[in-house]
C-alpha cells in the first residue's frame, strides 16, 4: 500500500471530513467576500466619477461668474 494512499484513508473519519468541509466552507465565503469586495470597489470607482463631474461643475461655474464679472466691470469703466 502506498504512504500517501494509507495517509489519505487514515483522514476520512468524521473529524477529517468535517474539516474538509470547513475549508470548503471557507473557500465559498472568501470567493463571496471577493465578489462582494469588487462590486463595492466598482460602486466606489462610479461614486469617485460623479464626485469629480460635480466639482469640475462648481469650478466651471465660478469661473464663468468670474469672467461675466470682469466683463460688466471692463464694460463700465471702459
Amino acid at each position: 500500500m502506498d504512504d500517501g494512499q494509507f495517509a489519505r484513508e487514515r483522514f476520512l473519519c468524521a473529524p477529517g471530513l468535517r474539516i474538509e468541509a470547513q475549508e470548503k466552507l471557507a473557500a465559498l465565503q472568501f470567493a463571496q467576500l471577493n465578489a462582494r469586495l469588487k462590486r463595492i470597489e466598482e460602486a466606489m470607482e462610479r461614486l469617485e466619477k460623479r464626485l469629480w463631474v460635480a466639482v469640475y461643475g462648481v469650478a466651471a461655474a465660478m469661473l464663468a461668474q468670474m469672467a461675466q464679472s470682469a466683463l460688466i466691470a471692463g464694460g463700465v469703466g471702459g
